[in-house]
């Protein structure tokens, strides 16, 4: 089943009252169909954030991208979400995940739990989160994990995958083929669980450079990644590079060959990115509704 295309900016620097509703804004002008925020120290808090956006908006879903589940009490982070679908009208999407930098732990005074330590951590933040009154937001659960991905296959509105792996010091890319196999393994978890629906599937761009000299944006990106070639550097899928419409080339082979719907910027490319939105509303509009909903 191909689902129509979905856009989200993951709003990451923080900033005044104004310069927060005016980004906003722009993002909403810009046709994203999400304005999303991530939970990361020193970044802006994700709930309030996210009213803020509402406030000034009227079209865009609002979502978490993703919640880091080992901060939250599952009781008292039901009462936030309850709270914020309530105050943003309903648009809430939420964005769960097991957290993965250590430091901010650290900085947090919150232990940072073993890997499968935190899976069960977020499970419970699910069973939580399924009971009323949150019950009816949608849920977005990001990981490459094998656990995790069962747990997205079982309860999700929208499976993430990160098309990266951290191993607590270093980040490294999935290379096409390696994210394919994920995508693989999902569908399979998928089919086991039973789903008369399956989820919307989102990717992560890390990087957006729309030009028409991919060879010059691939040499600025290769230091990042010195592991791999140049040829399977243009083949990441977590990379959009070239025109406004190779890029939208792009994102079409992608949902149609491992089912990416819903694809996610980070707010540096915000502006960059909006052509490329552009460009695939001339080919088919924008989606009316949530899948799944």
């Amino acid at each position: 089943m191909v689902l129509p295309f979905r856009f989200a900016v993951n709003m990451l620097a923080p900033g005044s009252g104004e310069e927060w509703r005016t980004r906003c804004r722009r993002a909403e002008e810009l046709g994203y169909d999400l304005i999303l925020v991530a939970d990361h120290l020193g970044m802006p808090a994700p709930f309030p954030s996210l009213v803020a956006a509402a406030a000034v908006t009227t079209r865009p879903r609002l979502g978490t991208f993703v919640l880091n589940s080992g901060f939250y009490n599952p009781a008292l982070l039901a009462r936030e979400v309850a709270t914020t679908a309530a105050l943003t009208d309903g648009r809430l999407e939420l964005g769960l995940g097991t957290g993965y930098v250590a430091a901010e732990h650290d900085q947090a005074g919150i232990p940072f739990l073993p890997a499968g330590a935190r899976v069960d951590h977020l499970a419970g933040v699910i069973e939580e989160l399924e009971k009323e009154p949150t019950a009816g937001v949608p849920l977005l659960i990001g990981g490459n994990g094998d656990r995790v991905l069962r747990l997205a296959a079982r309860h999700a509105r929208v499976a993430a995958f990160s098309g990266g792996r951290f191993d607590g010091a270093t980040a490294t890319v999935l290379t096409a083929e390696e994210l394919a196999a994920r995508v693989e393994t999902y569908a399979g978890f998928e089919k086991e669980a039973g789903r008369a629906v399956p989820a919307e599937r989102n990717l992560l761009l890390q990087r957006v450079k729309v030009t028409d000299d991919r060879a010059a944006a691939v040499a600025e990106f290769q230091p990042a990644v010195p592991y791999l070639t140049e040829e399977q550097i243009l083949d990441l899928p977590i990379l959009a590079m070239g025109t406004a419409r190779e890029i939208a080339d792009q994102l079409i082979g992608l949902r149609e060959r491992l089912g990416f719907s819903y694809v996610t910027v980070l707010d540096p490319a915000m502006e960059e990115f909006g052509p490329v939105i552009a460009e695939l509303r001339t080919r088919e509009p924008a989606p009316e509704t949530v899948p799944g909903a």
